[in-house]
């Protein structure tokens, strides 16, 4: 089955099987920088003595216990979370990353869950929304958990104490301790603080241990949480720093996006970053320890890129992974970064593109795709782009299903994206542990005049394979009734079949016009739009949203097709207000 058919076809999916996720991780490993590589490799030989560690009486009487009765410096969470999660969560039920599972069994490596979903469950951060719910029960539910945990498991394991999931819990447990400790009996919050400080110096110990990317900006958090509360986390929190100060200058571009390219990354990234400068100002002083100079500038710099990647609702755009988010959440931490958000409409460094007119906004993808080991959630979506019409989206991308492996193959294929596909093949080739093969250069280039706008862009990820280069262009008029797209195939013998994708949100109704060369696009509040093509058939097609945590929704998608001719192709459209396409 084709990349293109998985990508249509909802019942088309293909778990991984061990043997993939196994070369998934070999190929991640390969293709890590050296210095990355090595610290992976070196954490992964240790890890049969982590789990030789003493049993908790030894640790305290070799020194490893905690003198501290109570945390020192509490830096509470304050982000929002999901009461109806939360009072799932305490009735016993976790919906975590768009799967549920009732009471599970062992609690915290449940039989059967996709090690991405017992990592969340390990990682504590639903304990914001267990808060969210409220009320004693709730408050219960957090604490017997938290105790089942050191009961369950106080000694290492390796999904458990793997670094980036032990970073989310430490700053989980302390970032909600008022919520949960401090009501709670001497001999509970003694033993949550001794289980902190263990876990702490293991962390400690094994950092950087080859994390990349958010995932280590998740562990640094965790360990400078931990540092800030315990009264021997000095050292701790002065790691913290120099491995923060050595990363940031590596995950965030001059423009302010993160080098993994991913919408919702780019959320979860300044957020930490916005905690840990909290958590810093609380504690840096006693401790002797200050923030690097460039965590300001991080947070000052990302937030209007996070800002060019929202849509009308407050929500995010779908590319590389993720979903929609929440708005509330979005916004919380833009007011939080900085009071002086500069309006940001082109972010070359991270490749991303934004036109916006009237209340129509395009977000395009117009970069390469992020670099091997910063990869291993990259969609092959170049050249991708989604439309919204005020608060109501109309052509989008797939998303991604973070929770459901039978989807992580399709929801990553270019056929997947609101963007052209050749001959059923990706313009990057998606592998278990990142992207392969990919395009050598992504061009574009955006001029503007007199509130009209045009991108001009290519990328040659069909090279190598067929000879042939896919340039795009796009054009919205200053009155945001008319956006317009041509699409040139350069070079090629011929012959090979091309598709030309706009997927459409599920809450947009479409129908074919006569003569099958448009479609009718009715946006839920009536807003109509005529979607129109040149130089291929126009039809529609099922497809799938998943951008919402949890759910597939079907939808359809305006599928232009034809094959392609001898040195060039042309395919030329334009999505235009129904009233003035009928002008």
């Amino acid at each position: 089955m084709t990349d293109a058919s998985q990508a249509r076809d909802p019942r088309a999916r293909d778990p991984l099987s061990e043997e993939e996720r196994a070369g998934g991780r070999l190929m991640e490993l390969l293709r890590l920088p050296r210095h990355q590589a090595l610290e992976r490799v070196l954490y992964l030989a240790r890890q049969p003595l982590y789990s030789l560690s003493p049993p908790a009486w030894l640790a305290g009487l070799l020194g490893g216990g905690t003198r501290t009765r109570e945390p020192l410096a509490l830096v509470p969470d304050s982000w929002p979370g999901t009461a109806a999660v939360g009072q799932e969560i305490a009735a016993g039920r976790f919906p975590l990353l768009g799967r549920s599972l009732a009471e599970p069994q062992p609690p915290f490596r449940p039989l059967g869950a996709e090690p991405r979903w017992i990592a969340a469950l390990n990682g504590f951060s639903w304990l914001r929304d267990l808060r969210a719910a409220g009320g004693d029960q709730a408050r219960r539910a957090a604490r017997d958990l938290v105790a089942l945990w050191i009961e369950r498991e106080g000694r290492w394991s390796p999904l458990a104490w793997a670094p980036a999931t032990l970073g989310e819990r430490l700053g989980a447990w302390l970032g909600h301790y008022e919520f949960y400790g401090v009501s709670a009996e001497v001999a509970f919050r003694q033993r949550l603080l001794a289980s902190i400080a263990r876990q702490a110096r293991h962390l400690a110990r094994v950092l950087p241990a080859g994390l990349t990317g958010a995932a280590l900006i998740q562990a640094i958090k965790g360990l400078a949480y931990a540092g800030a509360a315990c009264e021997e986390g000095g050292p701790w929190l002065r790691k913290a720093v120099a491995l923060l100060a050595r990363e940031l200058p590596r995950q965030v571009l001059p423009d302010g996006g993160h080098v993994e390219r991913a919408p919702s990354v780019q959320l979860a990234v300044l957020r930490d970053l916005i905690d840990l400068r909290a958590v810093l100002h609380a504690a840096g002083e006693a401790k002797g320890v200050e923030a690097p100079p460039a965590l300001a500038d991080a947070i000052e710099q990302m937030a209007p890129t996070l800002r060019l990647l929202q849509h009308g609702d407050g929500a995010l755009a779908l590319f590389n992974g993720g979903g929609e988010g929440d708005p509330v959440t979005a916004d919380l931490v833009l007011q939080r970064a900085s009071g002086r958000l500069r309006p940001l409409m082109s972010a070359p460094q991270s490749g991303f593109q934004r036109l916006q007119a009237g209340r129509l906004v395009v977000i395009v993808d117009a970069g390469a795709p992020p670099p091997p080991g910063l990869d291993q959630a990259a969609h092959a979506g170049t050249l991708a782009f989604e439309v919204s019409v005020g608060r109501e989206r109309l052509v989008v991308n797939c998303g991604a299903h973070p929770g459901d492996p039978a989807w992580r193959k399709a929801q990553r294929a270019t056929a997947a994206h609101s963007t052209l596909t050749l001959a059923d093949h990706n313009s990057s080739a998606v592998l278990p542990g990142g992207l392969g093969r990919r395009p050598a250069m992504v061009t574009c280039r955006r001029d503007e005049a007199e509130g009209n706008a045009w991108l001009d862009m290519s990328h040659d990820g069909w090279q190598g394979r067929h000879g042939v280069v896919h340039h795009r262009k796009l054009y919205l008029d200053k009155s945001g009734d008319d956006l317009r797209g041509e699409e040139r195939l350069e070079g090629g013998h011929g012959g090979l079949s091309f598709a030309l994708r706009f997927h459409l949100h599920p809450d947009v109704r479409a129908t074919l016009a006569q003569g099958n060369d448009a479609a009718l696009l009715r946006l839920p509040k009536g807003d109509g739009w005529r979607l129109r093509a040149k130089g291929g058939e126009v039809t529609l097609e099922p497809s799938v949203y998943l951008g919402r945590a949890g759910e597939v929704r079907r939808s359809q998608q305006v599928v232009v097709s034809g094959l392609t001719k001898s040195g060039e192709t042309l395919v030329n459209w334009a999505l235009q207000r129904e009233s003035k396409a009928k002008r």
